[in-house]
């Protein structure tokens, strides 16, 4: 890890050249260089404190906040919000204050990250993805293999929504606020009629809303307990309304 140039690997992240994910066929791997390169530039680093508009703030001297330019094409609206040395950005993408994207992660084309968003270090978000108010997609930068959170184009990420541990949101897919997505939790499609695996990837134009399953303990059972799970309560078509399909499928 001492002889990777990290520095032109986070030049390269920033530009879109390199991907800290990768497509894989259905699924996404990680590239391990690339977060192998991030771990190296923060061994690197010295705290050191920042000056002028970051005054009483203490972070790694060699991964700074970004900043933009009208000819970057990004709208960085004031009021909190930081991108962090190593991410891309790319044209048209709109940041509401406060929001924070992270070291490695990738936000594409058309994408809004609204309002106390996190989009975590080497988190993957496709274009035309809307990262409602809240949202919170977790980072992985180790183990340097595991995958990311992905988040694939043209998807709807309900405000409060939690998705963390490397979950796949495959295009188009529908999450409802509130909705939490881990690999401890398995899916049940309601639609198909079966119990997703635990950590499997929410599918293609998936209507996503949160729900509840009963706790298998007798005990629990006992006392009326259940444990929050997410539902796949529909599927969208190709004609349809991300935000009039989660309201249709909330009433």
């Amino acid at each position: 890890m001492t002889n990777i140039d990290w520095e032109k690997i986070l030049d390269q992240l920033e530009q879109g050249e390199v991907r800290a994910a990768v497509p894989d066929g259905d699924h996404w791997k990680a590239n391990i260089e690339v977060k192998q390169a991030i771990l190296a530039a923060f061994k690197a680093g010295k705290n050191t404190l920042y000056a002028g508009i970051y005054d009483g703030f203490v972070d790694k001297e060699n991964i700074p906040p970004r900043y933009f330019t009208v000819e970057d094409g990004v709208r960085m609206v004031p009021g909190g919000s930081s991108v962090r040395r190593g991410a891309y950005v790319a044209k048209s993408v709109i940041i509401m204050p406060p929001a924070y994207i992270n070291i490695g992660a990738y936000v594409d084309e058309g994408t809004m990250v609204d309002s106390h968003a996190l989009v975590g270090s080497c988190a993957q978000i496709g274009k035309n993805v809307h990262l409602s108010a809240g949202v919170q997609i977790g980072g992985v930068l180790e183990p340097v293999g595991l995958s990311p959170v992905v988040i694939e184009d043209d998807c709807f990420i309900g405000a409060g929504s939690v998705i963390v541990e490397g979950i796949l949101v495959k295009r188009r897919a529908v999450i409802a606020p509130g909705v939490t997505l881990s690999k401890s939790v398995p899916i049940y499609d309601c639609v198909n009629e079966k119990v997703l695996g635990k950590g499997a990837a929410i599918p293609e134009n998936a209507v996503v809303i949160p729900g509840t399953r009963p706790v298998g303990n007798s005990w629990a059972q006992q006392q009326g307990l259940s444990a929050a799970c997410p539902i796949i309560i529909k599927y969208r078509d190709e004609g349809s309304d991300a935000s009039l399909e989660l309201e249709n499928a909330l009433r």
